[in-house]
């Protein structure tokens, strides 16, 4: 599982360090693929194939379906880490999440949410926004 967050930055050829409490999960492989907000995901391969057999299981024929696999399947980039513990994101991967810098790694239990550090920022979300957000969903019927 990955958790905590904690910030960081690329290096001018794009390379991410791995930081150490998240490369031992993770692997040797990779996979990189645009999220639902303006960041990215990072999944170690186990949890990557989870992923996509749940896509699978969607309607092959509602066009939805095909939507969310071309952003998520289309838009995955399979990466190795380097021996120095790097892994090379793609420019066209980093450019959808405004990726240059400066960046937040999220860790999100399956995966790791990769954030340019000023979309994180904007994103913040104030902790009373946190509690409307879960009585809402406990409205709906979810629990924790």
């Amino acid at each position: 599982m990955y958790m905590g967050e904690s910030d960081h930055s690329l290096d001018s050829k794009g390379r991410l360090i791995i930081p150490s409490r998240f490369k031992e999960g993770l692997g040797e492989k990779i996979i990189i693929s645009k999220a639902f907000d303006p960041c990215l995901y990072i999944y170690d391969l186990a949890a990557w194939e989870d992923f996509v057999s749940r896509l699978n299981k969607l309607p092959a024929n509602a066009d939805r379906t095909r939507i969310l696999k071309r952003h998520f399947i289309g838009g995955a980039a399979e990466i190795e880490i380097d021996k120095q513990g790097r892994a090379l994101i793609p420019a066209k991967i980093r450019e959808y999440a405004g990726i240059t810098k400066d960046i937040v790694l999220s860790g999100n239990g399956s995966n790791i949410e990769l954030w340019s550090k000023e979309r994180w920022d904007e994103a913040h979300v104030e902790p009373e926004d946190i509690k409307a957000i879960a009585e809402t969903l406990f409205s709906d019927g979810y629990e924790i």
